[in-house]
């Protein structure tokens, strides 16, 4: 299995107790999806290794699991060490829900502006991830909010926006010249 085939399920934190327990931090919307995962990747030294493991508990984002076959020892060693899924488990989303990585590629038209180009990848900033569109050369960030987003559609890869007033002239220049 390959990192580009999966998805970061989220990382491991830290130890918990003294049989070999591990924090979990799931990077996702519902932790409460992943209380029957019984296996998962872990990231060592860029190579995906299985592990499987239960769910003791869940609370909020962090959930408590005991791996299988591992010693306290071996289990700490994997604290800092990131999970990943493959893509394929992944809960399809519909309307204007949709995953970073599912967007790429799409073709942006504003609802102001028209035909904006292809949005080459969301970047994912602390505070606020955008998209990073390119049209003709000229980079343009929009920030990813409910309230931009109008439409995904999904079957003409085609994702349609309405920018906040005045962002994209500042990238693009005035469309009324």
């Amino acid at each position: 299995m390959n990192i580009s085939d999966c998805y970061c399920l989220g990382r491991i934190t830290k130890p918990w107790g003294v049989k070999g327990q591990l924090v979990l931090f799931l990077d996702v919307d519902t932790p409460e999806d992943y209380l029957e995962l019984d296996s998962a990747f872990v990231e060592v030294k860029g190579q995906l290794v299985p592990h499987f493991f239960t769910i003791d508990q869940l609370n909020g984002n962090k959930a408590v699991a005991t791996f299988e076959d591992l010693s306290p020892e071996q289990a700490n060693a994997l604290v800092g060490h990131e999970l990943y899924l493959p893509l394929s488990l992944l809960p399809k989303l519909d309307g204007n829900r949709f995953y970073f990585h599912e967007v790429t590629g799409f073709h942006v038209i504003d609802s102001n502006y028209g035909d904006l180009g292809t949005l080459e990848q969301v970047i994912e900033y602390p505070a606020q991830p955008l998209f990073q569109i390119m049209k003709n050369g000229t980079e343009v960030l929009v920030p990813v909010i409910d309230e931009v987003i109008d439409k995904v559609d999904r079957a003409n890869k085609t994702l349609y926006i309405t920018a906040p007033n005045g962002l994209i002239e500042l990238y693009l220049g005035d469309i009324n010249k």
